[in-house]
């Protein structure tokens, strides 16, 4: 478990990182997501389903972020699977750029939030390194909205670099760019 000593009035609690049984404590972390992404309950009834699926596939793992045991952030992800469905929506935007052979033997980021209060504080930081640092796989993908962001500024700083932009998801209003990093991630 990492601990984050609280600073400031506003939030003076502990931030606790460890291992999350994501499916035990997932409307905690759909609450999360959808603060962070902006999401509607429709939305968030959807990617319940999805979540819950996801963590049965093998190897796949969370990690969470509490504060006065409430979940302030999370991150799961899994070794990355060719047949899943977001690895065959990017496969063409990769081959495009001659990076299909990341979707092989990679560990996927399939989700990473930090509810906004608790944002910019090293917390996103330690969750992707603290998950990726338990992967077998000697690589990382991810995708994020393909925009000048503070999510793609981390992953920049932990040394992903894009291998797709603009990639269309269907029925996502953005485009997203797919990045890439070899593991483990850069320290600062």
């Amino acid at each position: 478990m990492l601990r984050f000593p609280g600073h400031g009035h506003r939030h003076p609690e502990d931030i606790v990182i460890g291992p999350l049984d994501l499916s035990a404590r997932i409307d905690e972390a759909l609450a999360v997501q959808a603060i962070a992404f902006g999401l509607g309950s429709d939305e968030v009834a959807v990617r319940r389903q999805i979540v819950l699926r996801h963590m049965t596939h093998p190897g796949a793992r969370a990690f969470g972020a509490t504060a006065a045991n409430r979940l302030v952030g999370f991150v799961y992800g899994m070794p990355n699977d060719r047949t899943h469905w977001w690895s065959t929506v990017v496969e063409p935007y990769l081959r495009a750029q001659g990076h299909a052979d990341w979707l092989d033997d990679s560990f996927v980021i399939t989700e990473l939030h930090v509810h906004p209060r608790y944002q910019n504080r090293g917390i996103g930081r330690s969750l992707i390194t603290r998950i990726t640092d338990t992967a077998d796989e000697p690589r990382s993908i991810l995708s994020a909205i393909d925009t000048d962001s503070p999510a793609r500024g981390l992953y920049f700083s932990l040394g992903y670099q894009d291998l797709a932009r603009q990639v269309l998801f269907p029925s996502a209003p953005k485009p997203y760019a797919v990045m890439g990093a070899q593991l483990p991630l850069r320290r600062r």
